[in-house]
């Protein structure tokens, strides 16, 4: 599995706290700013600015820095696996869950 296309993240983008906006965020996952529509409203990636009392257009939509690393990991297995986006968002749920596991037990031995 190559992953040139689609670049990984380093740890250093989750420490920088970017705010992106839709054409941003479909660029640095190497996507379309429709890609990024379809997945935003299937809730497969949500934004930032989700919560807000009226619609915003997709031009107002921002995405964090840990959006970033979602979509890119979704995009990815959609590639590389031709992964149905349902199936590449639960398969990251569970990459994220398990990381975030190994990070309490790690804190837990030491």
């Amino acid at each position: 599995m190559s992953t040139s296309h689609y670049p990984f993240y380093e740890p250093a983008e989750l420490l920088e706290q970017a705010v992106l906006d839709l054409h941003e965020l479909a660029r640095h996952c190497c996507t379309s700013p429709q890609w990024v529509i379809e997945h935003v409203q299937t809730g497969v990636i949500s934004y930032d600015n989700e919560g807000q009392l009226r619609e915003i257009s997709h031009e107002q939509w921002r995405f964090s820095s840990q959006t970033l690393v979602r979509a890119r990991r979704i995009a990815q297995l959609e590639h590389s696996f031709d992964a149905d986006p349902q199936l590449a968002a639960l398969t990251t749920d569970l990459i994220e869950e398990v990381q975030q596991l190994r990070r309490k037990l790690k804190n837990l031995q030491g």
